[in-house]
């Protein structure tokens, strides 16, 4: 019973018979294949606009590509610190941009806030040669801590974004539980809200390896396509990326897997929160659960086999607990059943 990450669950059954249709005789190569072309048409209706879309299989190297088509060498790039740019891709947006600075910007929640990005800015001395220059802001939706930028807060930092002349990266590893939990359009939480590029992922969220670049300003993209093949993700048989990503936007599966994830994760919780000692760190608002447990709670559920990380840097007995698409009703009853029961005997 693994709670330790949305990447230990496997592929959907609906993911993994469109691998096995895209298997059928010979198609072009290198994304020159219909079911490519039909993702990218897929999603400028998602999106209500047209978009350029570019496939990849992984959120290192959709961020890091994506970022890269919007910053020079010399430019920065504000996230937060708990960013999975920042912490978690091995110098990855550095490598691809040439050099690109990370500057954090801490925030609650694992989110950046108006008041503090428009302060950054103010102060990041533009046209000074002795100091980065701003180029792009990057937002992580939902958080490294499990919280939705709704749509008014990613358009507050879109509008300083504009005036400061800087791009709006989203990080959308799961933009689908984002979307299912906030209840509105991509549309309003993307490209209306001034966002120019986003990392849509998909892997996270059922497929087997799947992202897809997704360009609102398709005069931004010039460039990505020679920046995919030179680091080496244009893969040549693309049907195979293209037919999960076409699987996961036919009929709103994506929201759909995303929608029983988020479920999952609000049972868990709620059947946490009332056990004596137990604190929880922030809000549910995905698919995430960060809760400080007793210690002798921990140690009793792992050994009655369950999986999950203790978090970093945080108190003893903080834990992160993640819920999939893949999630089942008696796996989150028999861990709060169990942590009941272990609290019970205390």
């Amino acid at each position: 019973m693994n709670f330790c990450s949305d990447n230990v669950a496997g592929i959907s059954p609906e993911i993994m018979a469109a691998i096995e249709k895209a298997n059928q005789g010979a198609m072009p190569s290198y994304g020159a294949d219909e079911i490519t072309a039909r993702v990218e048409k897929r999603l400028g209706e998602i999106f209500e606009r047209e978009v350029a879309a570019f496939p990849v299989v992984t959120g290192t190297s959709a961020n890091a590509l994506a970022l890269s088509t919007l910053t020079p060498p010399y430019g920065a790039i504000y996230c937060h610190p708990e960013a999975h740019i920042m912490v978690d891709e091995c110098g990855a947006p550095e490598l691809y941009t040439g050099g690109a600075k990370l500057v954090p910007i801490a925030g609650p929640g694992g989110k950046l806030g108006a008041a503090s990005v428009a302060e950054a800015l103010d102060n990041a001395r533009a046209g000074d040669v002795h100091h980065v220059q701003p180029a792009a802001i990057s937002l992580t939706q939902a958080s490294e801590c499990g919280a939705a930028y709704t749509a008014t807060e990613v358009a507050a930092i879109g509008e300083i974004a504009r005036r400061h002349k800087v791009k709006l990266h989203m990080d959308g590893a799961r933009f689908a539980n984002a979307v299912a939990h906030l209840n509105v359009s991509p549309a309003q939480m993307t490209w209306q809200a001034g966002v120019d590029v986003l990392s849509f992922g998909a892997t996270k969220n059922g497929a087997l390896a799947a992202e897809v670049v997704v360009f609102f300003d398709k005069g931004l993209a010039e460039t990505f396509g020679f920046r995919r093949k030179r680091a080496g993700h244009l893969i040549s048989k693309m049907r195979f990326v293209s037919a999960q990503l076409d699987a996961y936007f036919e009929n709103d599966l994506w929201l759909k897997l995303a929608r029983h994830a988020n479920a999952m994760a609000q049972r868990l919780v709620g059947g946490l929160k009332p056990i004596p000692g137990v604190q929880l760190l922030h809000p549910v608002e995905a698919n995430e659960i960060f809760i400080r447990l007793p210690l002798e709670i921990v140690a009793g559920l792992r050994k009655a086999g369950f999986d999950f990380y203790d978090w970093p840097g945080a108190a003893p007995g903080t834990i992160r607990l993640v819920t999939s698409f893949a999630t089942v009703a008696k796996d989150v009853e028999a861990f709060i059943q169990t942590a009941t029961g272990l609290a019970q005997a205390a």
